[in-house]
C-alpha cells in the first residue's frame, strides 16, 4: 500500500510539473504576441473643395499619395495603414520598405482611368534597381508598377490606378541602377551594352556629377560584372561623350529605365501580367531543378510525369555512340537511306537535317557535332549506321543505359527524338543529364553557339547553329544544354550551370507552349536554383 501511495504522489507532482510548463509556455507565447508591433493607421477626410484644388496625403514619412485635381470627384475618407503583418513575399526580390495599405473609402469618388502618384521612401542603401509592387489577391502575387527611382533622395515615384492596394518597394538583386558607366567604340550612336536589360530596352543614363543625361538603346551584352562589379552600363563612345569627356574613361551615373523590352510579359525575371509569388510560376507541362551531385530536388512540377522528350533524345544516342570508342577523324560516306528512318515519324519538310548528298564524305566528328549543336536528325542515323552496332541493338543499348542510371520511366523507339513515343520525365532526364555530361565531347558540343566544317573532297563549307538562345546571353556560365521540339512534345530544354563548390544545378523543362516561354521559364528556374541551392 505504501508503494502505491508513493507512486500516486510521483504521478501527482508530474502532472503539476507538466501543467506549470504548459502555462509557462502559454504565457511566453502571449508575451511574444503582445510585443509584436501593431498596425499603424492614418485617416484623413478630403472634402470637395480640397480635392478640387488637389492634395498630397502624407500618411507617414515614408509614403505620400499625390492627388491632383480631377482624380477624385467626391469627398472621401482616405486611410493609410502601415502593416506589421506577415505577407507572402516574392522569391527573387528584396523588400526595402514597410508594407502599406491605402484605401479611398468612398470608391465611387475615384475614376480608376486616371492614375495618381505614389512617392515612396526606402531605407535600402544598395545600388540595386528598385520598383514599387502591389499585391494582387486574385493571383496571389506581387505585380510591378511603373516606377522612377531617385537614388540621391532615396525615394521612388510610381503611378497607380487602384482605390485600394497593398504596396511595398522591392529591389532586384544584382540589377544595378547606380554605379559607373564605361565606354566602347562600335556602332556609332546612342547605344549601350547592359548585363541586366535585354536588347531593345531604352535607358536614360544620368551623370551624377553634372546632371547631364543621354537616352540610349541597349543593343549588346556587357560589361562583365565578374570583372567590373560596379559597372552599370557600357555606353557607345558618342553617347558617353554627351554626359562626360571620353578622357575620363568612366563616369558616376544612375539609370532610369524608360522601356524594358519584354518577352511574353517577362521583365527582369518578373511576369508583369501574373506577378511574382513565393515560388516560380511555370506554365510548362513539367519541370525540375536538381542539384547534380546530391540529386536533391530544389523545385519540381509534374516531375515524374511521362512526356515526349523530342530531341533531348540525341544526348543519349551520342553517349551510346561514343561508348563504341569511334575514331573521330575517320572519314565516312553519307547515305541518303539514313534519313529515310526520319520520315517514318515526320514529313520530310518537318525534319531538321544537315543538307548532304548521297556519297558525300565527312568526318565522324562532323556528324557528331552536327547532331548535337545543330540537332540534325539525318546525321544521327548516320552515326548509328557507322557505329558497328545493328540499329535495333543501338536503340536497345540506349534503353538499357538509362535504366542502369535509374531513369526508369524513359523509353526510346528510335535515336533522334522524332517519334513522340520516345518518352521520359523531367526528373528522369535530369538523372540522364547527370550521366551524359560526364563525357567532355558532349559537354563541349552542347554549349557551342555554332560549328563549322567542310565536306571532305569537295571542300564545301557547312555551318550549324545552336538553338538555345540562353547560351548567347552570356549571363550564365552554361556547362550543358539541349533543346527539343515536337508538336506532341512542345518545347523542351535542359540546361546545366555551376553554382559553386563543385556543384551544378540541372534544370529541365518539358512541354512549354513556345520557344520563348521555354527559355524564360528555364532562366527563372535557374535563378531560383541559384538562390535556393
Amino acid at each position: 500500500m505504501k508503494k502505491i501511495k508513493n507512486l500516486l504522489l510521483i504521478v501527482f507532482f508530474l502532472i503539476l510539473a507538466i501543467s506549470f510548463t504548459s502555462q509557462k509556455d502559454w504565457f511566453f507565447s502571449c508575451a511574444i504576441a503582445e510585443t509584436k508591433p501593431a498596425n499603424k493607421g492614418y485617416n484623413l477626410h478630403l472634402d470637395e473643395p480640397t480635392i478640387a484644388k488637389g492634395y498630397t496625403v502624407n500618411g507617414f514619412d515614408e509614403l505620400k499619395l499625390s492627388l491632383v485635381p480631377g482624380i477624385l470627384s467626391k469627398g472621401t475618407a482616405v486611410e493609410i495603414i502601415q502593416l506589421n503583418e506577415d505577407l507572402p513575399e516574392p522569391w527573387n526580390l528584396d523588400r526595402v520598405s514597410n508594407f502599406y495599405q491605402f484605401e479611398f473609402k468612398n470608391k465611387a469618388a475615384y475614376d480608376d482611368h486616371k492614375p495618381f502618384y505614389i512617392q515612396f521612401h526606402y531605407s535600402d542603401q544598395t545600388n540595386d534597381h528598385k520598383q514599387v509592387f502591389f499585391y494582387d489577391q486574385t493571383v496571389k502575387a506581387w505585380r510591378p508598377l511603373p516606377t522612377r527611382d531617385f537614388p540621391k533622395e532615396n525615394f521612388v515615384r510610381s503611378l497607380i490606378h487602384l482605390p485600394y492596394a497593398r504596396i511595398a518597394v522591392y529591389s532586384f538583386p544584382n540589377v544595378l541602377s547606380v554605379g559607373r558607366a564605361s565606354w566602347y567604340a562600335y556602332k556609332p550612336g546612342n547605344y549601350a551594352a547592359s548585363p541586366d536589360f535585354p536588347k531593345g530596352s531604352r535607358i536614360r543614363v544620368w551623370n551624377r556629377e553634372n546632371g547631364r543625361f543621354v537616352d540610349v538603346e541597349i543593343n549588346d551584352y556587357g560589361p562583365d560584372r565578374s570583372l567590373f562589379p560596379d559597372r552599370v552600363i557600357d555606353l557607345e563612345k558618342n553617347a558617353f561623350a554627351k554626359i562626360a569627356p571620353l578622357g575620363a574613361g568612366v563616369a558616376d551615373i544612375y539609370i532610369e529605365p524608360l522601356f524594358i523590352k519584354s518577352a511574353n510579359d517577362i521583365e527582369l525575371g518578373v511576369n508583369t501580367a501574373l506577378g511574382v509569388g513565393e515560388e516560380p510560376r511555370i506554365s510548362a507541362a513539367a519541370a525540375v531543378v536538381m542539384l547534380e551531385n546530391s540529386r536533391k530536388i530544389i523545385w519540381a512540377k509534374n516531375a515524374t510525369t511521362t512526356l515526349p522528350l523530342a530531341s533531348l533524345t540525341k544526348l543519349v544516342a551520342a553517349k551510346v555512340f561514343l561508348d563504341t570508342k569511334p575514331t573521330l577523324n575517320q572519314v565516312v560516306e553519307y547515305s541518303a537511306r539514313d534519313e529515310e528512318y526520319n520520315y517514318e515519324h515526320v514529313n520530310k519538310w518537318e525534319s531538321a537535317s544537315l543538307d548532304l548528298e548521297e556519297g558525300e564524305s565527312l568526318m565522324i566528328e562532323d556528324l557528331l557535332y552536327a547532331s548535337l549543336v545543330g540537332s540534325a536528325n539525318n546525321t544521327v542515323e548516320t552515326l548509328v549506321r557507322v557505329s558497328g552496332l545493328k540499329r535495333d541493338d543501338f536503340i536497345a543499348r540506349m534503353n538499357s543505359l538509362v535504366m542502369e542510371w535509374g531513369a526508369s520511366t524513359t523509353k526510346f523507339i528510335e535515336p533522334t527524338g522524332l517519334a513522340p513515343e520516345n518518352v521520359s520525365s523531367a526528373l528522369d532526364y535530369a538523372i540522364i543529364t547527370r550521366e551524359v555530361l560526364r563525357h567532355p565531347i558532349i559537354v563541349k558540343a552542347s554549349v557551342m553557339e555554332q560549328y563549322k566544317f567542310t565536306i571532305a573532297g569537295t571542300g564545301e563549307s557547312k555551318r550549324v547553329r545552336n538553338t538555345n538562345h540562353i547560351i548567347k546571353q552570356d549571363k550564365y556560365h552554361i556547362t550543358g544544354s539541349k533543346t527539343g521540339y515536337l508538336h506532341e512534345a512542345g518545347y523542351c530544354l535542359m540546361t546545366r550551370i555551376p553554382v559553386g563548390n563543385g556543384e551544378n544545378i540541372i534544370v529541365v523543362t518539358m512541354g512549354a507552349a513556345t520557344r520563348d516561354t521555354s527559355f524564360n521559364e528555364t532562366s527563372e528556374l535557374m535563378e531560383y536554383g541559384i538562390i535556393k541551392k
